[in-house]
């Protein structure tokens, strides 16, 4: 049974096809890759898988689970963690705050059992306390768990949002341009960061990217899209030498 499969996806907003008839299928822990133009529907896709849009027309089977009007928090409780485009952080709460609040779907307790600090309020705070805890040390964040995100460097900030994602144990982590707004360093930095969470954790890893040096680094194959089609997919290497997708969207400076 295939991690993911996306049949005939299709998203109509109005008049406008932002996807058309896109296929992809993800067999256990591939690191691949969905590229093109701004405007090419590329987060219009991870916005159907996260269930955050609904197809107009297709299916999304995550481990043999059609997620159709599926909300977004069903659809993480399956499995399926993101990270967005433009980092979106709880910038009133500190490091440690914003990994622990992606725990609600596992807090155990009620209303009543927070009001009264019943027993089963504090085994589960405690629980949820230790997990954030765990993922902030292996994301060498521990000692920021007391700041707030708005007084960290950009690059740190992007690390904090991916560790949140991996906090719900997801088994497909989607990053939509994990290196935007990044220095050359931070996006090295990134670079072995998403090779290392990869190995270290055994998921799968679907990323949008428009630097073409983080997406020929990492992924092992490639989706290319262009008003909602796709126009070529392959590996790394056939994708570099693909004419079409040199011409319209790497250029050969960027190759």
């Amino acid at each position: 049974m295939p991690l993911l499969q996306i049949q005939n996806l299709t998203k109509n907003f109005g008049g406008l096809c932002a996807v058309s008839d896109l296929s992809v299928t993800f067999e256990g822990r591939e690191l691949m890759g969905l590229i093109g133009p701004n405007g090419a529907g590329k987060t219009t896709v991870f916005n159907m898988t996260s269930g955050f849009y609904q197809p107009s027309e297709g299916s999304i089977t995550f481990n043999g689970q059609n997620t159709a009007g599926m909300k977004p928090h069903q659809v993480t409780s399956l499995g399926i963690a993101r990270t967005f485009q433009n980092i979106r952080l709880w910038h009133d709460m500190t490091v440690l705050d914003n990994i622990r609040i992606s725990q609600h779907h596992h807090l155990g307790y009620s209303f009543w059992d927070s009001v009264l600090r019943t027993r089963r309020y504090s085994q589960s705070e405690k629980r949820i306390t230790s997990a954030a805890h765990e993922i902030l040390e292996a994301l060498d964040l521990r000692r920021y768990e007391n700041e707030l995100p708005r007084n960290l460097p950009y690059g740190l900030q992007r690390k904090v949002e991916i560790a949140r994602a991996l906090s719900v144990k997801p088994r497909l982590l989607l990053l939509d341009e994990p290196a935007a707004g990044l220095n050359s360093v931070d996006v090295a930095d990134l670079i072995r960061l998403v090779r290392w969470i990869h190995k270290e954790f055994d998921i799968a890893i679907w990323m949008i990217e428009h630097q073409m040096t983080v997406v020929m680094s990492l992924c092992t194959w490639i989706k290319v899209v262009d008003f909602g089609s796709t126009i070529a997919e392959g590996t790394p290497e056939e994708i570099r030498n693909n004419p079409q997708v040199i011409k319209a969207y790497l250029g050969d400076e960027n190759i």
